[in-house]
């Protein structure tokens, strides 16, 4: 009997307890709410990315120069053109015996740059092609090969007659330092015309076979360290401005270099660019600023 009174007191209370607990809970519940009380503590709605647009007001043209004194070699040079919209880098390589009429005098590219440097260079090529230069990058054996290696060097054919080569025109693995000494060999059969068609052609296939994403992932780093050791007029400004368009280039493109073989007629000891290449080489690849403004503004309309 004692056991069965416990029983029946037990149930009424604890559903006493039970009905207590859910009108204090509510209360509390509408008390909580109606003072705005843990208001912002939910989750917070993701910060929208920031999409960047790659323009035609990333491109960019810089002219390569390669000076090896020790290697008895006239310098090299390259000029480089950048789209990063089109995912597109075009390499020309330049003889350094060109002559060419400006301002009615007879002026040769090696000349101009013996007595005034890279930016006397700059300013003749401008005249030639009739196009804007924005920087120059100057470069020595060490400083070139430093950039050679950040590519991871370059399979490439070899027709030239070096020693530690094979002269069979076969494709070759060439490291930083036989690149040197490859694109300034001063012996080939078509001279510094075919110099710079090598110079051209070999930087092309280096970035190709490259590993873009590796190389923009670690761009910081390497503009840091090849723009510490070599002559330029290219500032950390300027590479900030242009890094996103660039990264993005190196990151989502293919084969995005190609080379650009310059035509003219030789002359010996002379080349002469045809003029009819330059206004080709102008209009093909300096256009597409002039075209994208037109686009935009058909777009607008």
């Amino acid at each position: 009997m004692a056991n069965k009174k416990s029983g029946s007191i037990a149930v009424p209370f604890l559903v006493t307890v039970f009905l207590g607990l859910l009108i204090i809970g509510g209360a509390a519940f509408g008390l909580y709410n109606y003072f705005g009380l843990g208001k912002g503590e939910g989750l917070k709605e993701p910060v929208p990315r920031q999409a960047v647009t790659t323009t035609y007001e990333d491109n960019h043209t810089v002219l390569f120069v390669l000076e090896t004194p020790d290697m008895k070699c006239t310098s090299t040079f390259v000029l480089m053109r950048s789209i990063p919209k089109d995912k597109k880098i075009h390499l020309m390589g330049i003889p350094s015996n060109m002559i060419y009429l400006v301002d009615g005098e007879q002026q040769n590219l090696k000349s101009v740059y013996d007595r005034g440097g890279a930016s006397s260079a700059v300013t003749f090529l401008e005249q030639v092609f009739g196009v804007e230069i924005d920087k120059y990058m100057k470069f020595d054996s060490e400083s070139f090969m430093k950039v050679c290696d950040v590519f991871g060097g370059v399979s490439y054919p070899v027709d030239a007659d070096i020693a530690g080569f094979k002269n069979d025109g076969s494709v070759q693995y060439l490291n930083s330092s036989q690149i040197v000494t490859f694109v300034t060999y001063s012996l080939f059969e078509g001279g510094e015309v075919q110099r710079a068609y090598v110079a051209s052609s070999l930087l092309s296939s280096m970035v190709n076979q490259a590993d873009g994403k590796r190389i923009a992932d670690n761009m910081d780093i390497t503009f840091n360290t090849i723009i510490n050791s070599i002559d330029s007029d290219i500032t950390a400004v300027d590479y900030k401005k242009k890094k996103t368009a660039i990264k993005g280039m190196l990151e989502n493109g293919g084969s995005i270099a190609n080379f650009v073989t310059m035509e003219g007629t030789p002359a010996d000891p002379d080349f002469i660019p045809s003029d009819d290449f330059i206004k080709d080489f102008r209009d093909t690849y300096f256009a597409d600023k002039t075209v994208n403004k037109e686009t935009e503004t058909e777009n607008a309309e």
